[in-house]
């Protein structure tokens, strides 16, 4: 994964670029290697390079979404592949990520 923070017409962006597939081994990898507390505001997580393969990938992702509303950050998901939408709207649900 890289991480890059550009300013956008005075709003500063953390964009994350997912490379690789990710499956169930992935998961909790994924979950840990965001800065929830330091990103600023407006977090874009990208996934052109990148593919969501099971209900684990799918939990982790939505424990993301919802740790970083925590923040009261917003996040945009960007370059899923066809199937990968479909599979999280239908797999969808957080994983226990310890009562955050």
């Amino acid at each position: 994964m890289e991480r890059t923070v550009e300013e956008h017409f005075g709003e500063r962006i953390a964009t994350y670029t997912i490379i690789g597939e990710l499956f169930f081994d992935s998961s909790h990898d994924l979950y840990t290697m965001f800065d929830y507390a330091g990103d600023p505001r407006h977090v874009v997580i990208d996934f052109d390079d990148s593919h969501l393969w099971d209900a684990s990938t799918v939990a982790a992702l939505d424990s993301v979404t919802d740790e970083y509303a925590h923040y009261g950050k917003d996040v945009e998901i960007v370059g899923l592949n066809l199937a990968s939408p479909r599979m999280r709207v239908r797999l969808g649900g957080p994983l226990d990520n310890g009562g955050h």
